[in-house]
């Protein structure tokens, strides 16, 4: 069964850092370009950050480049997303996928999906 399985969402206070972790299992994650995409209430699926398949190359969205960090550990066929100096506008839902090409900034282009994790930001 090929899954992605996103974890590590919770409620932060604006100003902390959270580390939400994307395991996959039934492919070899090593092979895919991952993303990281997020989705909060009344507005369109949002890519944030993608890391090509060789590590070699990563991309960001204006609004979190320098807070959020991509990164993955193919041993443990895992990526990650550390998320810091978090605004209550990063509340959504994220999510992590992987694509068996290159990175795109468009939802469609992905062909695996996790099942999202809830990230609040508030005080």
């Amino acid at each position: 069964q090929v899954r992605l399985v996103e974890s590590g969402g919770d409620l932060v206070q604006p100003g902390g850092s959270l580390r939400l972790s994307c395991a996959a299992s039934g492919f070899t994650l090593s092979v895919y370009a991952v993303a990281w995409f997020r989705q909060a209430p009344g507005k369109e699926r949002e890519g944030l950050a993608c890391m090509s398949s060789d590590g070699g190359s990563t991309f960001y969205v204006d609004s979190v480049r320098g807070r959020f960090t991509i990164s993955r550990d193919n041993a443990k066929n895992t990526v990650y997303l550390q998320m810091n100096s978090l605004k209550p506008e990063d509340t959504a839902v994220y999510y992590c996928a992987s694509v068996n090409v290159w990175c795109s900034s468009s939802a469609n282009s992905y062909r695996h999906w996790g099942q999202g994790t809830q990230v609040t930001v508030s005080s």
